[in-house]
């Protein structure tokens, strides 16, 4: 007698009509993490291939969207600690220090992101790059909301000190 609970719920069109709809929130995900297209445009797609060879892992339709997110945020995570074993260069544009407003604004944000760690710029996406709410959140990691609220206060907290780090590096090349 085979057993209920081993089955999938979800059928292969439905995966494939999941990832089909799911493809422009996904680069939007990924581009908030990775900041660079052509690698979010990767990132999706290898999530995408991934979440394909492990359809049969999902066994409630219900949460099909948190299943894909999650295996996307890996991906991103893992380009991100790929990059950060990378040596970087770093192109001094004498324009960059021009504008003001949001834009410039922006700007300063990019940089101070990339200093905060994998999961912190993951947790980041998805609170303010999805726009997802705590419960959403914790429900998607999987982990109670009270985590999701502390590990968000002590990322922010991070992203403030970066800012101000950046600033000052900034003010100290002027």
């Amino acid at each position: 007698m085979l057993d209920q609970a081993a089955a999938p719920v979800t059928t292969d069109d439905a995966v494939r009509r999941l990832l089909r709809a799911r493809i422009d929130d996904a680069y939007k995900l990924a581009m908030f993490i990775l900041h660079d297209p052509a690698a979010a445009e990767d990132a999706v797609q290898e999530a995408a291939l991934l979440a394909w060879d492990r359809r049969r892992t999902l066994r409630d339709s219900q949460s099909a969207d948190g299943w894909f997110t999650r295996i996307l945020v890996n991906v991103c995570r893992d380009e991100l600690r790929r990059r950060a074993r990378r040596p970087r260069f770093i192109a001094l544009d004498p324009a960059a220090g021009a504008g003001s407003g949001p834009s410039a604004d922006h700007a300063d944000l990019a940089p101070a992101l990339r200093r905060l760690t994998p999961d912190e710029q993951g947790l980041l996406a998805l609170r303010f790059g999805r726009e997802l709410t705590v419960p959403e959140i914790a429900e998607q990691l999987r982990v109670p909301e009270g985590t999701v609220k502390s590990r968000l206060h002590s990322t922010l907290q991070h992203l403030r000190a970066a800012l101000d780090a950046e600033r000052r590096s900034e003010e100290a090349i002027r």
